[in-house]
């Protein structure tokens, strides 16, 4: 059996992290006889593209993606910039004669340009996920997973989770002992816990009348704030306090407090040695059992594991 081929695309602007993650995990791949079973190409439009900080010379041009069944497109640096139009006729005529098409990091901006990602679930670096919405209303864009698997189509988060993508491909490809084999020789795990959410700092959203109101909640998210004694506090019936603070912040009080409550913990779990029990007492939860339902939730991963991975004391 031939070797599957397998398509790198390269751009101006290219991430050469994202790009260098496809080439390298593809080519570790052996069968159990030591065979690679990928064939592997960088193409490009022309034969010089300038990535982040510097220029990488592509001896292949865009015919060679002719015969490819897998084509891989790597993150861009500014994922707002056009993409270049070779590039996306390339995509489009490989997905019309049936090859999978993949991307990582920000490269489903790219996929989402030619509509290959239209009515489908797709994921992105978290930081660009809610800019992927906004530009391609018609993706259901998933910012808390490390990649989507929707058979033809695959994108992945930032950067790390390219690697998780290639992985999943591979025993997707060629079984699970072929994956574990590369996952070995690139020293990684073949799966990883929980998803990109328990990589979002993002804070809960602004708000500008509200503000002296959420800078109190988050000041005593270690009490019980139920939507009336809000509302009392900001001079308002329920039902106008509702409507007023999704107006402002884009989402309900009771989720607005679940997200302030989970960065409070994920602060404490990160500079403290405190517990488990005393973290969801700070952090305002009723007990631990509801603070790790709610945390894996939210976080993607345990409070244990959070504090595993991100913690930088065990004191206090």
């Amino acid at each position: 059996m031939p070797p599957h081929h397998l398509a790198v695309l390269a751009f101006d602007g290219v991430l050469p992290f994202d790009l260098a993650t496809a080439v390298e995990t593809f080519a570790r791949a052996r069968l159990d006889d030591g065979t690679p079973p990928y064939r592997i190409t960088v193409a490009a439009s022309h034969a010089e593209v300038a990535a982040e900080g510097y220029g990488l010379r592509v001896p292949q041009d865009l015919a060679a993606v002719g015969d490819a069944a897998t084509v891989i497109v790597p993150g861009m640096a500014e994922p707002r910039s056009p993409a270049d139009p070779a590039i996306l006729a390339a995509l489009a005529r490989a997905r019309h004669r049936g090859a999978r098409i993949a991307s990582i990091c920000t490269g489903a901006f790219v996929l989402a340009a030619v509509g290959l990602l239209d009515g489908r679930r797709a994921t992105t670096h978290w930081q660009a996920a809610g800019l992927l919405a906004r530009m391609y209303p018609k993706v259901a864009v998933d910012p808390a997973v490390l990649y989507v698997d929707e058979g033809d189509v695959l994108t992945s988060a930032g950067a790390a989770a390219g690697l998780d993508l290639c992985l999943h491909m591979i025993r997707r490809d060629f079984g699970a002992r072929v994956a574990a084999r590369t996952a070995r020789a690139a020293v990684v795990p073949l799966e990883r816990a929980g998803g990109q959410a328990q990589f979002i700092q993002d804070d809960p959203p602004p708000a500008a009348g509200l503000a002296p109101l959420l800078d109190w909640m988050r000041a005593n998210l270690d009490q019980r704030l139920e939507v009336e004694r809000l509302a009392a506090r900001a001079g308002m019936s329920p039902r106008t306090f509702a409507r007023r603070f999704r107006a402002e912040t884009g989402t309900t009080p009771l989720q607005w407090l679940l997200t302030a409550r989970i960065r409070r913990a994920q602060l404490l779990l990160e500079t403290t040695g405190r517990s488990i029990e005393r973290v969801a007492t700070e952090a305002g939860f009723d007990s631990a059992v509801t603070f790790r339902q709610r945390f894996r939730q939210v976080a993607g991963v345990t409070p244990s594991d959070w504090r595993r991975s991100f913690g930088t004391s065990r004191s206090g």
